[in-house]
């Protein structure tokens, strides 16, 4: 599924493919945010890891696992 991310203060978001579930990336947002240290685990569809200060996140969008598409679109 799509994960995309907001940060404040910026004007660029992190947006990346991820092999968790919205229950998963919704728990590990709650456990960020309720944890002294305040930093958001993700993994992506790679195994590279986005660590985020749970402070500065402005938005997080969980969209729906898309289809693959083939051949060009005009």
């Amino acid at each position: 599924m799509e994960l995309r991310i907001g940060i404040l203060h910026s004007p660029r978001e992190l947006a990346f493919e991820t092999n968790q579930t919205a229950a998963e990336v919704e728990q590990a947002l709650a456990d960020a945010v309720a944890s002294d240290n305040g930093i958001a685990r993700f993994t992506d569809d790679r195994d590279r890891v986005f660590l985020v200060n749970a402070e500065k996140i402005a938005f997080v969008e969980i969209g729906e696992e898309a289809q693959r598409r083939v051949g060009f679109v005009a």
